[in-house]
């Protein structure tokens, strides 16, 4: 694969997990529908016919990609807008079947979105139970089953974290949903193109994908929403999005997201998550021989996604140690609390000390990564880390 352009002669960038650079290919199908394909999709004239088959397209390339039909996919703004639908819309929807105030399970590792659209319920009645996650950032079936009562009527539990990487028994989870008869929702926005993700082995009802996770655009994402489930939407007006998002549909990047997604399922289909975890496995081996016992990994070893590697230098603070390193561009933690000194809350929960968690990097790898990244990488952190390290 060529290089792409807006990474050649810069930093190595390890931050995939953070954003994807758009491909070059996803940007050339959006191109037609930028520029004269124009027209609302929603027009009966021939200006709307084009837009029209293109985000009827780009749909059924999503479903595709996540094993739904067309039909079940819709499009929205982000991710974090994704879950909000599902959570918030799920639990509005279903509030007055229960007899009692509506409660949701969750987990105390989520994503920010979900937490957050979990806030507002229980500011607007919902009760909510965050369980607790282990060492290595998982939760289990078990504690699902036993924190369920009758008045649940939602369980979102992410596919696999943004920190650290570590997956989460999800369809484990969903068997226990269904014998409960309670929803499931799984933000998939870190694994959706980077491991195999099928809804209907999954066992969800709702599953978030954010577009800039998988070479698209930022501003575009898609819920999957079972067939059958009804939720009660946050946007009100023109009927767009089978009633669950009004607005003008944003054609172009719901083309890229389609055009995205085509990309994706191709890749895995040719080993691309296998090529990851090598090289994912080659940074941490390099790292580990300059660095010895001084380098731990944060999260599961093994139930993991193939491209991130989360790690600490003990006694040497990751924004120090980062800002040594230059010439690499990766994350302290989850980016939606860059710029934050403070410890993460996903490795606070797995039972870290501030101190430690003050030390941890994210390395993300992604389409672009290769074996002389990876081993410059690794260079650069450990002669950072001596250099921050000395007295």
């Amino acid at each position: 694969m060529q290089p792409h352009p807006a990474l050649a002669g810069r930093p190595v960038y390890l931050d995939y997990n953070a954003t994807t650079p758009v491909d070059p290919r996803v940007t050339e199908a959006m191109l037609p529908v930028l520029t004269t394909a124009f027209g609302n999709p929603s027009s009966g004239h021939a200006f709307g016919d084009v837009p029209r088959a293109a985000l009827a397209r780009a749909r059924a390339q999503v479903a595709d990609l996540v094993g739904a039909t067309p039909g079940e996919i819709v499009f929205l703004g982000s991710g974090s807008e994704a879950d909000a639908l599902a959570v918030r819309g799920a639990v509005l929807a279903r509030a007055q079947t229960v007899g009692s105030s509506p409660h949701v399970v969750t987990q105390a590792t989520e994503h920010p979105a979900v937490l957050a659209a979990c806030e507002w319920l229980e500011a607007h009645g919902t009760t909510v139970t965050y369980l607790p996650v282990d060492r290595l950032g998982r939760v289990s079936a078990a504690q699902v089953r036993d924190a369920i009562t009758p008045s649940t009527v939602l369980v979102t539990v992410m596919h696999a974290n943004n920190e650290t990487g570590t997956f989460q028994p999800v369809a484990e989870i969903a068997e226990v949903c269904r014998e409960r008869g309670v929803l499931l929702h799984t933000d998939a926005a870190q694994t959706v193109g980077k491991t195999e993700v099928d809804v209907g082995r999954l066992g969800v009802d709702l599953l978030t994908v954010a577009g800039h996770k998988v070479y698209a655009p930022k501003g575009i994402a898609s819920l999957y929403v079972r067939a059958g489930v009804r939720l009660t939407p946050l946007v009100g007006g023109g009927g767009q999005e089978r009633g669950l998002r009004a607005g003008t549909e944003n054609v172009a990047f719901a083309v890229g997201l389609g055009a995205a997604a085509d990309l994706a399922g191709a890749a895995l289909r040719e080993g691309e998550p296998a090529r990851l975890a090598g090289l994912r496995d080659r940074l941490h081996a390099a790292l580990a021989s300059r660095l010895g016992d001084r380098l731990v990994l944060n999260g599961d070893p093994v139930h993991r996604l193939p491209g991130t590697l989360n790690v600490r230098v003990d006694g040497v603070p990751s924004r120090a140690l980062l800002a040594a390193a230059p010439g690499l561009a990766a994350s302290t933690g989850s980016a939606c609390h860059a710029g934050q000194d403070l410890p993460s809350p996903v490795l606070r929960a797995m039972g870290q000390s501030p101190e430690q968690a003050l030390s941890a990097i994210r390395l993300s790898l992604g389409r672009w990564t290769t074996p002389d990244d990876v081993l410059t990488a690794a260079e650069l952190l450990a002669r950072a880390a001596d250099a921050v390290a000395a007295p």
